[in-house]
């Protein structure tokens, strides 16, 4: 059970070091827990278990083991500069493991649970924003429509702390948890809307088969606020950044080291909230803008491409 384990545990791991020492042992402990890695060729992986026990290049697939002999991991890769052991090995966790091999037993093929919903991590000044007393669990910025989330009632800004009585610590564990929640269970889910908690029950779709694949001329007037150059979202900004049949602020430009860039917003981004008020227009944008304390910066919804995500641009 690899959901038991703890940071500082012994391990072993068994594998063939360097492909010439077969039915090798070495001996560590569990160094961290959901660690997301970086490969070659841009892939990454995500909830792994970090251990100094030695693996070099031939350990792959070989075991990870508690004291009990029971296995917890399966080694499968190391960080390195040199090629080899540099006291930084990972290991998938069995739990993640078994729920694969279940699913291939079962139907032949890999399949994860789905929610729906576009998250995102909160840093402190998001929690600020949505005061909430620490900056723990996954934010909904987005909610897939006839998606499992949608059914379930589950809405833009409320933040989930809970997954069938596990805390949710951010948005990896949140996803790798429904992705490992079988398809069709009624799963309750707890999230804090406005800082009050609500509980949901959302029953488990599956990841649709393309989930991976997906993620004009100015007006007149346009303003700029925190580094952004804003415009009311015409029929011909629509068409040009792929907002058609939605109504907002197009983001025209953003200063370099500004506030807005630093934020992490883009020209093209379509501005769809302004302090938790839905804005339709330029004009609504700037009144909206204008009531709040200037020091406090402004909480933007923002939506870019499919998805929309919560950005705080502070001065």
């Amino acid at each position: 059970d690899s959901d038991a384990l703890v940071p500082g545990q012994r391990v072993l791991a068994i594998g063939s070091a360097l492909a010439d020492f077969r039915n090798t042992i070495t001996q560590g402990v569990v160094s961290g827990l959901h660690r997301t890695w970086r490969g070659s060729g841009g892939l990454v992986f995500e909830d792994l278990i970090q251990t100094d026990a030695a693996i070099n290049p031939g350990n792959s697939g070989g075991p990870l083991l508690n004291l009990r002999g029971e296995v917890i991991g399966i080694n499968t890769a190391i960080f390195t500069r040199t090629g080899g052991y540099q006291g930084i090995g990972f290991a998938i966790p069995i739990n993640m493991a078994k729920a694969v091999m279940k699913s291939l037993m079962e139907t032949g093929k890999v399949t994860r649970g789905w929610l729906g919903v576009a998250i995102q991590d909160i840093t402190p000044d998001l929690a600020k924003s949505f005061n909430l007393a620490t900056a723990q669990g996954a934010l909904i910025g987005d909610v897939t429509p006839n998606s499992p989330a949608e059914r379930a009632g589950m809405q833009r800004g409320d933040v989930v702390v809970e997954f069938e009585g596990r805390e949710i610590r951010d948005v990896n564990h949140l996803r790798n948890t429904v992705a490992q929640t079988p398809v069709g269970k009624v799963a309750k889910v707890k999230a804090l809307r406005d800082g009050k908690p609500v509980e949901l029950s959302v029953t488990i779709g599956e990841q649709p088969a393309d989930f991976l694949a997906k993620g004009g001329v100015p007006q007149q007037e346009t303003t700029k606020n925190f580094g952004m150059t804003l415009d009311t979202l015409t029929p011909e900004l629509a068409k040009r950044f792929g907002h058609e049949g939605d109504m907002g602020v197009a983001v025209m430009d953003v200063e370099p080291s500004s506030p807005a860039e630093r934020a992490g917003v883009q020209p093209g981004d379509l501005i769809k909230e302004v302090n938790r008020e839905r804005v339709h227009n330029l004009q609504e944008f700037q009144a909206i803008a204008s009531k709040g304390p200037a020091d406090k910066g402004l909480l933007l919804l923002a939506k870019r491409g499919n998805f929309t995500h919560y950005v705080l641009v502070q001065p």
